[in-house]
């Protein structure tokens, strides 16, 4: 496998962060040593029940609660500065987080888990009631029934504790936000057979863009109850709501890419007296049993049900058009001189229900002298989304400089779609110990989908049924106690249906053929008391649709839709947690090679996708300071490789880093302990083209946040 050599040396000059915070306390935290290892903890998103992650053939990350408070990450979209393989796919302030992994955007319909279960992830999904996240790399076609090839991202609710708890937090950032939250647990009845736990927090949003002030809340509840020491039942519910404006995207002007160092990250183009907030209202809830059948078996079903409620309201910046033609000259980008079409959209009280059932079997057995640990079950999962007709009107020319102030047009001028989907996943997973020292894992799951989609107005209605298989097989060599070779194959699917349009004629509304993606995977992976690491290299090749054609409504039959080649992403993937005394530093990697091959149009074949870098690197050093107990300092750097803007790879956008600083201080006041945050993202307040995708016909670039401060304060009683 040939690589460009555009290779670079990553180069991090590290600054030690002081502060003096002696006068705060009473008394100190004595130092600690950590003895956990990461490379220990359960993934349940890999779907092998408590396998450690040093133990399956596959990569997958855990990002536990403190990490992301050490980072002040309130959105998914932050989660991007901890893994290499994460990427940005269009993150808009304000709006829902998007990200890709191994190059592939993930599908926000179906590449998202909560504690297992499928959720939307069209929202903005609050972290403040989240343990960790769990992010899957690769094809997930035994975890998912149809998702994109990048992985899967796991959201763990946080449940009650052995133990009583008691945290308040209070955070100060960016222009004055202000959060404060609360985390209360408690156990209570004979045995403590119950417990329960709140977090709930409040937030007034003041962040560095301009005009994107808004608010946030999260109100959420969870329970248990030890029924006997076979049975668990676990319930939860959650409310979050955000308001905030969004931040539409800079663009090229005409064939320039802009300097982004001449270019004010913090304007927002979505600034006219008119423009509204996005606002997002989100309810969760489920309910668990568990129970232990014998020593080795164990059933489970859970339930999980989500109502979300969205206003998306945008002053939308969108090519250059003619408003008595709509001609657009250009179309997927701004003029030249800077300037570029607004357009009132408003799609108010969007409606996007989700409900999910898994009952599932799984334990330990023997037969023919193979030690087996099987899992099996059935997903039931429905959603639907109901929506309103739409505001999508042309109300004038805006400018790059934010100065141009335009009429508003509310009027609801264009239809949307409604869309129902049921499925049902059958799956069955084994791994089989053979010997002392190879193991093999297989997995296999069968789904039937159908979905239906109708405009609004009742015009447009598609509807088509389809049934797959997907199979995943992992082969695992112990080298020796502390260190794996692993390799795995599998397959994932997702499903299409061409547009019912006039364009495409008689194909118009059919569904098509379901696109399987197919992955294999080979890595080394070892864990000890000082590092665990991994190594590996992955082969993705997903199936490409393309348009061929007119391609317009105004000739009916005049365009086609068919298989044409595929999306081929190649890459090498490092990472590294390393720990010593006092310290540590987490690492990752990727090096990626993403073409397009096999198209009947050569011109095509050997481009990159837009907006994937070929090279990422994530740095996030750790270190107690012995002359102040309690005081850790951190440093962290990302970079990211150039990536192309266009989809014919004729202009890209440079590579860039960034350099993150932090330290977090411990106190012990009585049985108190205090808990202080200080950092600052972008320290040396670089100004960079942060993403560049092409969305909806259109070229997109997302500015480098400019400098931000932030600092939090917590007791736990």
């Amino acid at each position: 496998m040939a690589y460009p050599q555009n290779s670079r040396s990553f180069v991090a000059a590290a600054a030690l962060l002081s502060c003096s915070a002696a006068a705060l306390a009473q008394s100190t935290l004595p130092s600690v040593t950590v003895t956990g290892r990461s490379a220990d903890t359960p993934v349940s998103v890999g779907g092998f029940g408590e396998t450690p992650i040093a133990k399956l053939p596959m990569q997958a990350s855990i990002l536990n609660a403190e990490r992301l408070q050490d980072l002040g990450l309130s959105n998914l979209a932050g989660i991007t500065a901890l893994d290499a393989s994460v990427g940005d796919a269009y993150n808009s302030s304000g709006y829902v987080s998007y990200l890709k992994i191994r190059g592939f955007d993930l599908d926000n319909r179906f590449n998202y888990r909560r504690d297992g279960l499928p959720i939307n992830a069209e929202t903005a999904l609050s972290l403040g009631n989240k343990t960790g996240l769990e992010v899957l790399k690769g094809s997930s076609g035994i975890q998912a029934g149809t998702s994109s090839p990048g992985g899967l991202v796991n959201l763990l609710v946080k449940r009650p504790t052995a133990k009583d708890l008691t945290v308040l937090g209070l955070s100060v950032s960016e222009r004055g936000t202000v959060d404060g939250s609360v985390d209360l647990s408690r156990r209570f009845g004979e045995s403590q057979a119950f417990g329960l736990r709140l977090n709930a927090s409040a937030a007034q949003l003041k962040p560095q863009l301009y005009d994107a002030d808004g608010n946030r809340q999260l109100f959420a509840l969870a329970g248990d109850w030890r029924v006997s020491p076979s049975t668990l039942l676990e319930a939860e519910v959650e409310w979050n709501r955000q308001s905030q404006p969004s931040q539409p995207g800079f663009s090229l002007l005409g064939d320039k890419l802009p300097d982004a160092k001449a270019i004010d990250p913090r304007i927002n183009l979505n600034n006219q007296s008119w423009s509204q907030p996005v606002v997002f209202n989100n309810q969760h809830a489920s309910l668990r049993l568990t129970q232990k059948l014998s020593a080795d078996w164990t059933a489970q079903a859970h339930l999980g049900v989500q109502r979300l409620k969205t206003d998306d309201r945008l002053a939308y910046a969108n090519g250059l058009y003619d408003p008595n033609t709509y001609d657009c000259d250009p179309c997927d980008r701004y003029s030249s001189t800077g300037t570029f079409s607004v357009w009132d959209f408003r799609s108010e009280n969007e409606r996007r229900n989700s409900d999910a059932l898994d009952l599932n079997l799984s334990g330990k057995f023997s037969t023919a002298g193979l030690k087996h640990q099987l899992g099996t079950g059935v997903l039931f999962s429905r959603f639907n989304s109901r929506f309103q007709r739409q505001a999508y009107n042309l109300v004038g020319v805006g400018n790059i400089q934010g100065t141009a102030q335009l009429p508003s047009d509310p009027s609801l001028s264009d239809e949307n779609t409604n869309r129902d989907e049921r499925s049902t996943e059958f799956y069955l997973r084994d791994s089989v110990q053979l010997g002392a020292d190879w193991q093999v894992w297989a997995g296999l799951r069968h789904t039937r989908l159908q979905r239906d989609s109708v405009r609004t107005d009742g015009s447009r209605a598609t509807s088509y049924s389809q049934a797959f298989t997907t199979p995943w097989l992992g082969l695992g060599y112990n080298i020796n106690s502390q260190l794996m070779a692993y390799a795995s194959w599998g397959e994932g699917v997702e499903s299409e249906v061409t547009p019912n349009r006039k364009r495409y004629g008689d194909q118009a509304g059919q569904a098509l053929a379901a696109l399987k993606s197919k992955q294999l995977e080979v890595g080394l992976k070892a864990g000890s008391n000082t590092v665990d690491w991994s190594l590996n290299w992955f082969d993705v090749q997903r199936p490409s649709w393309r348009d061929i054609g007119i391609c317009k409504d105004a000739t009916p039959g005049s365009c086609e839709r068919r298989a044409d080649g595929n999306a081929h992403h190649q890459g090498f993937e490092a990472q590294a947690d390393l720990k010593w005394s006092g310290g540590g530093l987490l690492a990752s990697a990727m090096k990626l090679k993403a073409r397009r091959e096999g198209s009947a149009d050569d011109s095509l074949n050997g481009l990159r996708p837009a907006n994937v870098p070929e090279n990422s690197l994530r740095l996030q050093a750790r270190q107690n300071l012995p002359a102040l107990p309690g005081l850790q300092v951190q440093l962290g750097l990302v970079y990211e490789g150039p990536r192309a803007v266009l989809p014919d790879n004729s202009i890209n956008i440079p590579g860039w880093s960034r350099i993150d600083a932090g330290a977090r201080y411990e106190q012990l006041v009585g049985k108190t302990l205090l808990t202080w945050r200080v950092g600052v993202d972008n320290l040396s307040n670089r100004r960079a083209w942060k993403e560049s995708p092409f969305q909806f016909d259109h070229v997109y670039l997302y500015p480098l946040a400019p400098r931000t401060w932030r600092t939090s304060f917590e007791i736990s009683l």
